[in-house]
């Protein structure tokens, strides 16, 4: 189940980039504090890419990641790695070491790769609830109504209509 909803928020950033030119996927955003929907998706990307590339290892740190600057101008690239994302992700589930030096002394905590899949879905979310601020500047631009919306969330909305 986790696995379908995290594809499911994947194909959801795709289906929002397919409708995104580049000059629009870089347009710096004051509504996101002149960020762009570009390094809002990289962000997106890549620490999703920390935890499928050191799956195998078993260590994740989401702090040293490449920041590779072509995934946030380059639209279709950002699509070509979002599409090998899907095509990786479905894995088993495992025991893996999170690495992080949040507070200056570098830690090394238990967790697991479903747990760790679970955080990339909620900060996916996070990030594409921040992008739909963006896109009130592209009317054009049609998402679906889960876009950013936690899926506790749509399950109450649903829990209200009745």
């Amino acid at each position: 189940m986790l696995v379908r909803f995290v594809k499911d928020n994947l194909n959801e950033n795709i289906e929002l980039l397919r409708q995104l030119s580049n000059e629009e996927f870089c347009k710096k955003n004051p509504e996101l504090s002149h960020a762009t929907i570009g390094e809002h998706m990289r962000h997106i990307i890549e620490l999703f890419d920390c935890l499928l590339v050191n799956y195998n290892q078993g260590i994740i740190n989401y702090d040293k990641r490449d920041r590779d600057i072509k995934i946030q101008s380059d639209v279709n690239f950002a699509i070509t790695i979002i599409e090998k994302h899907l095509s990786t992700i479905d894995k088993p589930n495992k025991e893996l070491s999170l690495q992080h030096n949040c507070f200056s002394v570098e830690e090394l905590l238990p967790t697991n790769y479903f747990r760790e899949l679970l955080y990339n879905l909620e900060h996916s979310i996070h990030h594409q609830a921040l992008i739909k601020v963006a896109l009130y500047n592209f009317p054009h631009i049609k998402i679906s109504n889960s876009f950013g919306v936690a899926p506790s969330t749509l399950e109450y909305r649903k829990k209200c209509v009745l």
